[in-house]
């Protein structure tokens, strides 16, 4: 899961680091061929995208950074941790909800992940199967029994 993720962000740095230093300065170059820059819109669109680019070159490398520091061994085998997809039921409604916990800081998230971060994803960590976590939102407070667990261990078992 973390090196899938690494392999993502990794490549996109690639495709953004190929269009910071090849594609916009030659977009650039052609622009500034025009003339007057005041009133060059491709100059303007150019800088503007270049600025994009490196701010989220940025982001990237930062994220990439927080994932090499994370140490796997470290996470618990028994308990919700990075990784895991558990399986939660509401005792009231006895309805059963799936949830995968992701690394999460901004980037996209899928159907069924949540972020480790998020109210959810602290309610549940560190918790084991049969364990109830209380989750405690604006409007209400939910209580979700813990019925299964894989955790990053057993996912990612070859």
């Amino acid at each position: 899961m973390i090196a899938e993720l690494k392999e993502k962000l990794s490549g996109e740095v690639a495709k953004l680091r190929y269009e910071l230093n090849v594609t916009l300065p030659q977009e650039i170059r052609k622009a500034v061929e025009h003339g007057d820059l005041r009133e060059n819109s491709e100059y303007k669109a150019a800088l503007e995208r270049q600025r994009f680019v490196q701010a989220r070159l940025g982001q990237l490398m930062q994220r990439l950074s927080k994932l090499s520091d994370i140490d796997v061994t470290q996470i618990p085998t028994d308990r919700v941790g990075l990784g895991s997809r558990v399986i939660v039921e509401d005792p009231a409604t006895e309805v059963r909800e799936t949830y995968e916990l992701v690394f999460g800081d901004g980037g996209e998230l899928q159907d069924g992940q949540v972020s480790m971060s998020s109210p959810i994803g602290l309610a549940l960590q560190n918790k084991s199967v049969g364990e109830s976590a209380v989750l405690k939102l604006p409007t209400c407070t939910r209580r979700l029994k813990i019925v299964e667990l894989l955790t990053i261990h057993q996912i990612d078992m070859p």
